[in-house]
């Protein structure tokens, strides 16, 4: 089977520079004849040029960087702006993009930067963040709302990725899908890591693929928040799961630590006197509320643990209602806090 070089790819994507540039560099905008955008990692900004049609000055989809003296072509942005490692693995997304038959690539140009963090990384997990946008108006909305979720404030920490790279565990063929994307933070606000649920493209619900969730980056320790936390929180494992909460608490901060073992492992912030244990009916879901009990009692924190009517509580909301979720949780929260976070039936 005959070889698409890096030369070949590179003049293929500089035909439809524009077209590559909203796609990777979405944080950008157009200029006359250039895109302009912060970085090859499509951060906010206006210091990278790239030429969007053939000049005296050089062909179309060549790009440099005054401030940094970084400069290059659409494949290092295509690189950088996935944090993709190998050349075949660039290769490959750019032969998506293009709709081209997926080739053998060529071995990679000598002297070719690398990226300077690994797939999987923090670093990663962020340039992945920078390539999204708010969910509002998007598939993201519609699943949740299939999953009986609208309250959606205090959600910033939510993203929309329209076409997600996804790559199955097996050798199944490489896609894109669109995703809802988390930010994981530490408790200072850092971003830490991402995960990702690809979505179908109607937003119905999630995309028929084998793993539609995966998370990526730093994630011991660490969240997705709603909310900031002071002296009360509710922790649990799904973001569904803490978001269906929320839609009679919205008020009180959540964390989704997005598994039973990171759950168990969450950090306290300082000043936090009563933490909810939003548990999963399943033996991952006791032992991680044990463990919890467990290191809230040694910190001195009240642990009190919330329990579903079914498998989880957004099992709760959609098969039983909202009004069913209220009555149940109702008879598990401190009676402290039913007037301070609880919403009253209407």
């Amino acid at each position: 089977m005959a070889r698409l070089n890096a030369t070949d790819l590179a003049q293929r994507l500089g035909r439809q520079a524009e077209a590559v540039c909203r796609f990777y560099l979405s944080n950008g905008r157009k200029n006359g004849n250039y895109w302009q955008v912060g970085d090859a990692r499509n951060t906010q900004g206006r210091s990278m040029f790239v030429r969007l049609a053939d000049s005296p000055k050089g062909p179309a989809g060549k790009w440099s960087d005054p401030a940094t003296g970084e400069h290059g072509d659409l494949l290092d942005v295509i690189r950088e702006s996935l944090g993709l490692m190998d050349f075949v693995d660039i290769a490959e997304e750019a032969r998506r993009f293009l709709s081209l038959p997926q080739l053998d690539p060529a071995p990679s140009a000598p002297g070719r930067k690398a990226p300077p963090s690994p797939s999987g990384s923090a670093e990663a997990a962020r340039r992945l963040l920078a390539m999204t946008r708010p969910i509002s108006g998007t598939v993201v909305k519609t699943y949740l709302r299939n999953r009986g979720i609208q309250d959606l404030r205090d959600t910033g920490c939510l993203r929309f990725h329209p076409n997600c790279y996804y790559r199955p565990e097996g050798d199944g063929p490489t896609g894109t899908w669109p995703a809802m994307i988390a930010a994981v933070t530490d408790l200072g606000g850092t971003v830490t890591g991402a995960h990702r649920t690809w979505l179908a493209r109607d937003g119905s619900d999630k995309a028929p693929v084998e793993l539609p969730r995966k998370a990526m980056g730093d994630l011991l320790g660490h969240a997705v928040r709603f909310g900031t936390a002071d002296d009360i929180m509710a922790a649990g494992e799904g973001i569904e799961t803490i978001l269906s909460l929320r839609q009679i608490l919205p008020v009180m901060p959540m964390a989704s630590a997005l598994s039973a073992g990171h759950l168990a492992a969450i950090m306290f912030p300082y000043g936090l006197r009563r933490l909810y244990i939003v548990r999963d009916d399943d033996p991952a879901g006791d032992g991680a509320r044990d463990r919890l009990i467990d290191r809230a009692t040694e910190a001195g924190i009240e642990a009190i643990p919330l329990s579903p009517m079914l498998g989880d509580f957004n099992e709760d909301l959609v098969s039983r209602g909202i009004d069913a979720l209220r009555t149940g949780l109702r008879a598990q929260l401190a009676h402290r806090d039913i007037t301070r976070f609880l919403i009253p039936t209407p």
